[in-house]
């Protein structure tokens, strides 16, 4: 494991990161998703991508990368592009997994591999809305002390900073930034998934001008054992390109 300090907002982040095949001739960087870590990616995908170097990183705020700011999407980005800016990445293919997806669109790399990736937003079940409903009652009355309970699950854990980070990411919109790429898509999505459902990839396949769509079987870490399908759907996106 390596770790790399970048400047930002005039103080700095400090990023983990691992590269994997160091001698291949193309570059993929892999994003994971929210409270997750490169590891599980590397676990995925580390022996994929034969021909590629890889770059494994954990996004500020999670695994071994040090944040102490409140970060929007827009900025996980800015901070990522002077990352792969500062090893000579080129960062042609991005690979993210749901919230890693969106900050891989950000990117604009010539092929976007977005795995479940949020964006879309999904009616949240009935439960969790009178859950919103209920904390927000108390909070007018000032019983702010029984937030733990409300809280969801992604964020249970979290720092103060981290909690307003994932309060201004969770309930995005980004059908006006997956309008905006222009590249090549390659939409890895699974039948089961609920996080991040099926239906979605269509409605960003509508947005974008170069997108196709890959149905894959399981949930929202379906690529933790169908890695070597999204290995051979990422090779046949880049003959297509240069074809």
């Amino acid at each position: 494991m390596a770790q790399k300090r970048i400047g930002y907002k005039g103080g700095h982040v400090d990023i983990s990161y691992e590269i994997h095949n160091p001698t291949g001739v193309k570059d993929i960087a892999i994003l994971h998703g929210w409270g997750s870590n490169k590891e599980l990616m590397k676990g995925a995908f580390g022996g994929c991508f034969k021909t590629f170097r890889h770059l494994y990183i954990d996004l500020p705020g999670f695994g071994g990368s040090v944040c102490h700011e409140v970060l929007t999407t827009q900025e996980y980005a800015i901070i990522i592009k002077k990352f792969l800016e500062t090893l000579r990445f080129s960062g042609d293919v991005v690979l993210g997994h749901s919230f890693g997806g969106k900050v891989a669109t950000l990117l604009h790399p010539k092929l976007l591999v977005l795995v479940a990736s949020s964006g879309i937003l999904v009616p949240k079940p009935l439960s969790v809305r009178l859950k919103i409903a209920l904390f927000k009652g108390l909070k007018r009355v000032g019983l702010t002390r029984f937030r733990s309970f409300f809280v969801a699950d992604d964020a249970v854990t979290l720092s103060p900073q981290m909690y307003e980070t994932f309060k201004n990411v969770v309930n995005e919109d980004f059908r006006g930034q997956f309008a905006l790429y222009k590249g090549t898509a390659l939409l890895c999505f699974a039948k089961d998934d609920t996080a991040t459902p099926l239906y979605t990839a269509y409605e960003i396949e509508q947005l974008m001008a170069h997108a196709r769509v890959v149905v894959f079987e399981g949930d929202h870490y379906f690529f933790l054992k169908e890695y070597l399908h999204v290995n051979s759907e990422v090779e046949r996106s880049l003959q297509m390109m240069e074809s």
